[in-house]
């Protein structure tokens, strides 16, 4: 468990130092067999980009130094609590656990939280905020997409 807290202390402060630097307090490490492999922070601010997040660019990071798109083996520890966006992505990268220091109660009072994107996400698709709905358009004369990958 000390080795766990050492991690999150690193993403900690790479937080500390994004936020002095103009950006948002949020970093992130990627540790496979003890080792730390990846890390980032978050980088919305300074890139303009709304995915920017530490652990999505940590775990490119990872991604690339693993030569890899899958992270099995992989554990992140972020500064705060991942937002669904990247726990999605660490799904479906195959990281295998996270830990992080921050909860969205403490976020909350700073606007940080996203626990009510969460809330939001276990809604029913037409309960949810943002319209989702599937359209099934095909392209005449093409075999179906997935059969054509599958294919290739």
């Amino acid at each position: 468990m000390n080795q766990d807290t050492d991690f999150l202390k690193q993403a900690i402060a790479l937080a500390y130092v994004n936020v002095e630097q103009g950006g948002r307090p949020f970093g992130a490490v990627i540790v496979k067999d003890g080792k730390i492999i990846a890390q980032a922070v978050n980088e919305v601010v300074r890139s303009k980009d709304p995915t920017a997040h530490a652990e999505l660019l940590a775990i490119r990071a990872a991604s690339r130094y693993l030569d890899s798109p899958s992270l099995t083996g992989c554990t992140v520890f972020a500064s705060g609590h991942p937002c669904p966006m990247c726990m999605g992505a660490m799904r479906m990268a195959g990281i295998e656990g996270v830990t992080y220091a921050y909860s969205n109660d403490d976020a909350s009072p700073y606007g940080l939280s996203t626990a009510e994107v969460y809330a939001d996400l276990a809604k029913p698709f037409d309960q949810q905020s943002m319209r989702i709905r599937h359209l099934p358009v095909r392209l005449g004369g093409e075999p179906e997409l997935y059969a054509h990958w599958h294919g290739c």
